[in-house]
């Protein structure tokens, strides 16, 4: 029987964070790498990834790759991954988190911005998923993914806090995604989860929560926002052998939020 600090270690693992330069994605960046997993954080930014490649590195020791990639281009994500296992060696782990929204009421939404933010946020998580599924599937080898969905994705939200039905639709669809794809790719030992997370301060939410925070904090059970450590843990578990039982699960990370 493996003890606990075993279920958790990823020692000799490699993974793959997309939009990993900020936000949520760094934060499933530092928990994989004091985890002891090589990490490639990519993102349309490289500046803003190489700046936490190279903390991860000097932090925890972590073998770290930092790459620009659009996830909604084809030949991005696949030199992308590409480079990391050329590089850091065969991805086991993969983290689509990379995403964007679109602030405006439904009736004025323009279609070229819906189209933006599905292209990025849902078709980004299937072509990274795609590209790195099938090298599993090739190599005969397990792996995780983790989707990072939203509670915008399973409950509408008043206008008056968000209102970008782009990106709720977005996330919606990266929960059917999830769901879906994890039945189709169980009998590979590919596990798929996502985490749906509540209100977390990054530069996404930056203007809503300058205009709505103590609405938000009022309206969950904890009474507050998310922390800047409070998405890590749960990424690690859903990424790591200790969930290696749970597959096609979507979890709200959301002080309580969805629970009303």
């Amino acid at each position: 029987m493996r003890t606990v600090r075993e279920l958790f270690d990823l020692t000799g693992r490699v993974a793959l964070v997309t939009g990993g330069g900020r936000g949520l994605g760094e934060q499933i960046a530092r928990g994989l790498a004091q985890a002891g997993a090589a990490v490639a954080v990519a993102s349309r930014s490289e500046e803003a990834c190489a700046e936490v490649a190279r903390e991860l590195t000097d932090e925890y020791g972590a073998r770290t790759l930092a790459l620009r990639m659009d996830v909604s281009s084809e030949d991005d994500v696949r030199a992308a991954v590409e480079r990391v296992e050329a590089e850091l060696g065969p991805i086991d782990l993969l983290v689509n988190n990379s995403g964007t929204s679109w602030g405006a009421p439904a009736a004025e939404m323009p279609v070229e911005a819906w189209r933006k933010v599905m292209e990025v946020n849902a078709t980004g998580a299937f072509l990274c998923s795609r590209e790195v599924g099938k090298r599993l599937i090739e190599r005969g080898e397990p792996g995780a993914i983790l989707n990072v969905a939203s509670i915008a994705g399973l409950a509408g939200t008043a206008p008056e806090v968000l209102d970008a039905v782009g990106y709720s639709a977005s996330k919606g669809a990266i929960i059917a995604f999830t769901r879906d794809l994890a039945i189709k790719w169980a009998r590979y030992g590919i596990r798929v989860n996502a985490v749906a997370p509540g209100f977390f301060p990054t530069k996404m939410t930056k203007v809503v929560l300058e205009r709505a925070e103590k609405l938000v904090a009022r309206s969950v059970p904890l009474g507050r926002t998310g922390g800047e450590d409070e998405l890590m843990g749960v990424a690690l578990f859903l990424l790591s052998p200790a969930s290696g039982y749970v597959t096609g699960q979507v979890l709200a990370v959301d002080g309580g939020l969805m629970a009303q």
